[in-house]
């Protein structure tokens, strides 16, 4: 682990230079026991895959203590990764309306597209951290098989709710944006929503699995 000054006001804490199970339950373990000691000296947080950026009140907090208490508890026997995570199940409609690149990723790895659907299906993912949109979750665990390069030149419009893939992470569009990601599906649940009281449907650390559905039970429960 290391600790270093990212702004006059926060402290990068990096664990690893890979996407990796390993270095995303440390964040999550850090990042989780800094929730809970609910320190008003500490204003955010923002885990990524292997650090998190922790923001703090310059006045009330330096760059010295707020090293010492993430090192403290780095330190202590109680922080374990809660393995016993939220597990979110989002649906998902593959049908080729929704699913503009699902044929070329089956080109790429040179399957059928019924055995794409079926590997991304059956996966499970985690939320290493939400970015780039709000509440846009990156999610890791995608099969090996579905690894796939960005597009060349990204769409200037992704429909909200689709569903997709490039590296080797998969993702939601949470709100209607640019994007250069493989879409592959869409789903019909609201993934952020402002109005609520828990504004993303995704959080860091929860696990998520897709579940395929068809176009009529898609467009009974758009929006829910």
């Amino acid at each position: 682990m290391k600790v270093a000054p990212a702004s006059d006001s926060s402290l990068l804490v990096v664990f690893g230079d890979v996407m990796s199970l390993d270095n995303h339950e440390r964040v999550m373990s850090l990042f989780r026991a800094l929730q809970r000691l609910n320190d008003p000296r500490i204003r955010n947080l923002h885990p990524a895959y292997a650090s998190i950026l922790i923001d703090f009140d310059p006045l009330r907090l330096s760059h010295e203590e707020a090293a010492s208490l993430i090192e403290n508890l780095a330190g202590e026997q109680s922080l374990q990764y809660d393995r016993a995570a939220n597990i979110v199940t989002i649906p998902v409609c593959y049908d080729v309306e929704f699913a503009p690149d699902l044929q070329e990723v089956a080109n790429h790895a040179k399957i059928p597209n019924h055995e794409v659907i079926q590997l991304h299906s059956s996966a499970t993912y985690r939320v290493h951290f939400l970015g780039f949109t709000p509440g846009f979750a990156y999610l890791g665990g995608l099969p090996d098989t579905l690894h796939v390069p960005r597009l060349a030149t990204p769409r200037k419009h992704v429909p909200a709710g689709s569903v997709a893939i490039a590296g080797t992470q998969a993702g939601i569009y949470p709100v209607d944006s640019p994007g250069g990601w493989r879409l592959i599906g869409r789903t019909p649940v609201r993934i952020f929503d402002p109005g609520a009281t828990q504004p993303t449907r995704l959080k860091p650390g929860d696990r998520v699995e897709f579940s395929a559905i068809d176009r009529a039970t898609f467009h009974s429960t758009v929006n829910r």
